[in-house]
């Protein structure tokens, strides 16, 4: 199956090169360009794309709420972030708005490529490094911890301490010797149940729950 993508970024060079990159992919597809999140938003609705790169930075409608509006489309695409700098504020941003994750700019050409097909099958797609700063960012700039809603299972509660480490679903149920298939069940409820659309979205308000790093944190239990 292809996996279409749409590319929003204001630099036109930007754009050719990832599309030359995607292109020679057998399983990838550009079927749209957008030079600004304005455009982005109504050629996500249009074209109804599996993939959105949208660089976050960029005139008239940045990508931060371009991301927003996107997510609230039926079907909404996932959303892949283009940024400069991993600790760009607007990366926070874009990241509470409903992006599954970022790739860098100066990445290599791989990094984006896994990226893409990461988000596109419902995962997250951040750096291991990167992804604890950026969690321990948020969780030191909330103003209030972040009480999790009494419907959780203790079980889904060990998954959501895992997604705040930036585990994949294969290391997770490595981690809790449990099937793959029950781990995407798992992440699928948490979702629901926190109302957000994102892992990453997930993994900050695990941190903001203090389920990461700390003395109790899940998961640890659970392994024998």
């Amino acid at each position: 199956m292809t996996v279409s993508i749409l590319l929003a970024d204001d630099q036109d060079m930007v754009r050719t090169s990832m599309r030359i990159m995607i292109d020679v992919e057998p399983d990838l597809e550009v079927v749209g360009e957008a030079a600004d999140g304005h455009l982005a938003i109504e050629l996500a609705a249009r074209l109804r794309p599996d993939v959105v790169v949208m660089d976050i930075q960029m005139p008239h409608t940045d990508g931060v709420a371009a991301t927003r509006q996107i997510m609230n489309l039926p079907d909404a695409p996932a959303v892949l972030a283009l940024t400069t700098f991993d600790l760009d504020e607007y990366l926070f941003g874009v990241l509470r708005a409903g992006a599954a994750g970022f790739v860098l700019k100066h990445d290599p050409a791989a990094t984006l490529l896994e990226g893409i097909r990461a988000v596109s099958r419902g995962e997250g797609f951040v750096s291991p490094g990167p992804t604890r700063r950026l969690i321990a960012r948020v969780a030191n700039d909330a103003q209030d911890p972040v009480r999790l809603p009494d419907g959780l299972t203790p079980r889904e509660r060990d998954v959501l301490a895992l997604l705040g480490q930036a585990m994949s679903n294969t290391q997770i149920a490595r981690r809790l010797h449990i099937e793959e298939s029950t781990v995407k069940s798992h992440v699928q409820s948490v979702l629901a149940k926190l109302d957000v659309h994102t892992r990453v979205q997930a993994a900050l308000v695990a941190s903001r729950a203090g389920l990461v790093g700390g003395p109790g944190s899940a998961g640890k239990s659970d392994v024998h």
